[in-house]
Formats: structure tokens, sequence, C-alpha cells
């Protein structure tokens, strides 16, 4: 890429920014195929060969495409590189998924970014690889603003790798499956011919909110699921990350804005799991779940002001871990439970939830950044650094709400990355890092 090719790019992404109120917006309508993201309009998304999927090796590339980068449907000249790849996904089973690569200025291949987005959707047409393929709808505005964060480090000269890291059925809030798709995104990236990249080119590993998610599964799975890329990473940034969701669904139960993801979640950790949660929601329930069932979070903030777990289910459910599958399903999903990463890491956290309409203190969780748990990232951080990783760098900003940490991190983040990449000493905060939340498995309790 050259530094015309991506001043366009950054014209156009700043147009696209300003106008994001006024785009074209596809509502998600479900269709037969939506849910296992096979589009009849766009085959590149089916895995349609005639050796079984399981005969390939994670991170193996099964088709390849290089388009035009693509803003709320504008071509630009930047060139992308699209690959369907295979991964496995939170059951443990081989899936197909889609990952985007572009090239840095001037770049040489001895760097890149694995960026992980925050486009927080049930609707597999909201995954960055589509909006970068061309396709606009509403939840996908989210991958094409984040244009904005990536050019910076595209004129620094790395290479940038972007999953699709819910998959191909859009499985929120499912860390696990995130955490796959991105390193075997990673994997496929460096095995495919044209991208540039190679077995021995380091990456960074980079996301905010969703996209932290992404990062830190990953950065807790590479030494046992991809211990060759584990190799090769040279640390994770993140902030605004999930870390217990079964503590995020007290923290905003309630709130004015962040409690629509709570069904969020619940879809998306049911349909990662295969559990059916409709018999135990109430009517109200019910419909919300038709509501959100392929919505993204631009859907949902701020639709179900002052909705609680209460209203949503029957009465005999009113405690969530009165239901075994969920008790089951959001203990897979707590990153406390996950191994310790290996690599060094930069974490961030705001903690003034109440200028985004949260307000609950719940025992036992406390607060955070309006939908993000402080006491729970401050928790993990320290494990990380009890279990053999002092190279752990964590900052909470108690002035800063959810939105409002990370145009203060990001750049931050990048500064830290190039740092790694540069080889430097990773700074370490182990030590000094306050107490937070027990991040024991939730227990099942008896339904009444």
């Amino acid at each position: 890429m050259n530094r015309r090719s991506l001043g366009l790019l950054l014209a156009t992404v700043t147009a696209a920014t300003l106008t994001v109120g006024t785009a074209p917006a596809a509502t998600a309508v479900p269709t037969a195929d939506a849910h296992l993201g096979t589009r009849a309009s766009d085959p590149f998304y089916r895995y349609d060969g005639s050796r079984p999927l399981s005969s390939y090796e994670p991170g193996d590339v099964l088709k390849k495409r290089t388009l035009n980068y693509h803003l709320v449907g504008i071509p630009t000249p930047v060139k992308a590189i699209q690959l369907l790849y295979r991964t496995t996904d939170a059951q443990g089973r081989p899936s197909a998924n889609v990952t985007t690569v572009v090239r840095g200025v001037g770049s040489d291949g001895s760097k890149a970014v694995s960026y992980q987005s925050f486009y927080d959707s049930l609707d597999p047409e909201d995954g960055p690889s589509r909006a970068i393929a061309g396709d606009v709808s509403l939840g996908g505005l989210i991958a094409n603003a984040e244009a904005i964060v990536m050019a910076p480090l595209l004129l620094k000269g790395y290479d940038l790798v972007i999953p699709d890291t819910e998959g191909q059925t859009a499985e929120f809030a499912a860390g696990p499956a995130y955490g796959t798709n991105t390193l075997d995104s990673i994997r496929a990236s460096t095995r495919a011919e044209g991208t540039g990249l190679h077995s021995d080119t380091e990456f960074g590993l980079l996301g905010y909110s969703g996209g932290a998610i992404a990062t830190n599964w990953a950065a807790a799975l590479a030494p046992a699921y991809a211990p060759e890329v584990n190799r090769r990473l040279v640390g994770f940034a993140e902030a605004g990350l999930l870390v217990a969701p079964a503590h995020n669904l007290r923290y905003v139960d309630g709130a004015l804005m962040w409690n629509g993801v709570l069904p969020m979640a619940v879809i998306g950790v049911a349909r990662a799991y295969d559990i059916d949660i409709k018999p135990y929601l109430s009517e109200k329930g019910l419909k919300v779940y038709n509501e959100l069932e392929y919505g993204s979070i631009v859907d949902a903030l701020g639709r179900y002001p002052g909705m609680t777990w209460k209203d949503m289910v029957k009465p005999e459910y009113k405690d969530p871990n009165s239901i075994p599958a969920f008790v089951e399903a959001v203990n897979k999903v707590n990153l406390g439970q996950a191994a310790t990463p290996t690599v060094p890491g930069f974490i961030g956290q705001g903690n003034a939830g109440r200028l985004e309409g949260t307000f609950n203190n719940p025992p036992g969780i406390g607060t955070g950044d309006g939908v993000m748990v402080a006491g729970d990232v401050r928790t993990l951080a320290r494990q990380y650094c009890a279990t053999g990783n002092d190279s752990i760098k964590y900052e909470q900003y108690n002035l800063l709400s959810h939105f409002g940490a990370m145009p203060y991190w990001t750049p931050r983040a990048m500064d830290w990355l190039d740092d790694r990449f540069a080889g430097k000493p990773a700074p370490t905060s182990c030590g000094s890092i306050p107490v937070g939340n027990s991040l024991a498995p939730e227990k099942p309790t008896t339904a009444n």
C-alpha cells in the first residue's frame, strides 16, 4: 500500500464517520440461511469443497479473493485480501470463517497487528469482512468507523489482519470461539499466497470491548491451541474487557442504556452452545428475543431502559443460576477459568459507568464502565501476575466510561505495541493492582 491510497482511505473514513447517522441501513432480516452465515448473494462465505471440513487443519485456507476496501459501501483504492479458513467453534467442532488482510505502507511482512473489531452483533452480516467487501448494514457501520483506528497502524507499516471474531453464526459474547477464530485467522494469513505474511511474521493483538474479548481469549488459548502463533506474539493490548459474564448481567440489570447487552449475550452464548433458552423466557422475554435474535449492539443500546432479568424470564427463574444450562454456559466463557497468557499484556479499564446510565454497585461485583466490571478485570490482571506472567500492565480510568475510555486508551495501546515490536522490556503493574472480585465459577441454585 502507498501513502496516497491510505490518504484516500482516511478521507473516506472521515466522511463515513460524519455520515454514520444517515448512511443507508439494511435491517437484519433473518432467513433460513442467515444463522448459518450462508448468503445466497455471496458464495465466498460458504465452504462447498468436496473434502470434509474436518480433514483440514485449523488455519488452512479454503478460499481467497482480493478486492477494494470499502467504507459504507464506497470502494477505496486500498486493496484487501479476504480468506475463508478452517477454524474451531465453541464446542470444538470444525467450522469455516473469514478474515481480511490489509498491507501496511512500505510493509516488508515482518510485523502485523491482528485487530479484533468490536462490531458486537448477532447478525453475521455485520462482520468486518462484509463491511470491507462493500455490504452496508446498521450494525456494520461500527466496522466501517473502526477504519479510523486501523489507518494509523497501516501508516506505521504494520500489516493488518482483521478476523470476523464472532464467526459465521455471530456467537456474541462466546469468548472461546472468538479466540480460536482469531488464532486461526493469523495462521491463515501466513499460509495464504500473496498476503506478504509468513511463518516469521511477528504479531501483536489489539482490541477494545468486544474486540478485547477476542484479544484476551486468543492470548489465553494460544499456548495450547496455537503454540507456533504464540511464539510469534509480541503482546496483547485490550481494554473494556468482559471477564465473567454472569457478573456483567447483574451489573447492567435495570440500567438505562447497557442492559440491552443482557439479552444479546444470552442469545449469543446460547447459540454457541446449542442451548434452547426460550422455555425460560416470559412473554416480554420472548418479544425481546425475537427483536434481537439477529440484532446488533446498535439495535440494543438504550432500547430497553430499566429492563431487568426478572422482566425477561418466568417467575420461577428470577435467579439466573436456577437455569443449569445458563450456569454451565457462563462458566465456559469465564476468562478467570482460562489459562494465563505467556506474552506481555496491556489492559485498560474504565470505571465511571454512571456517565452511561449504569448506577448499580452489586455486592461482590461493584462498579464498572457502564457495561464491563472493573473489579473482574483487576482480578484477572492480578491472577496473571500470580500465575507466572509478570509483564502485565494494568490501568484503571476512574473518570472514564466505556465510550470515554477508548479514545484515551487507544493511542496508549498503539505506543505500547510499538515498544513490544521494538523489543523493549515490557512494563509491569504486578504488585500494585488493587484487589478485585472473585472469579470463581457460578454455582447452580434451585428454582423457586
